[in-house]
């Protein structure tokens, strides 16, 4: 992914809110489900860090991304971006 493809992918993301949000139990098989369901049917999803989660939120996208075969575009804080192209119907365009 180029540097003007992800700076596009932040943009979309910042008007987006959470739509899941990880715990204290981290990631577990059920998170990296829901995970994969989301980004197939959205393409670009932004996940939540809770306080009680003890983990580096870094590690955590980067973990993720690796068990669903994803990009990540961006973590900031407790938020973290994912992207995968969707194969059949892709919804976002990227700029070349």
């Amino acid at each position: 992914m180029t540097s003007k493809q992800r700076a596009y992918l932040k943009g979309l993301a910042m008007t987006m809110d959470p739509i899941l949000n990880v715990g204290k139990s981290s990631v577990t098989p059920e998170m990296v489900t829901s995970v994969d369901e989301a980004i197939e049917k959205r393409e670009l999803i932004k996940i939540g860090v809770l306080k009680n989660c003890m983990d580096d939120p870094r590690a955590i996208a980067e973990t993720l991304a690796e068990r669903t075969h994803s990009e990540v575009v961006q973590v900031i804080g407790k938020k973290i971006v994912l992207y995968r192209k969707n194969k059949n119907k892709s919804k976002i365009e990227l700029p070349k």
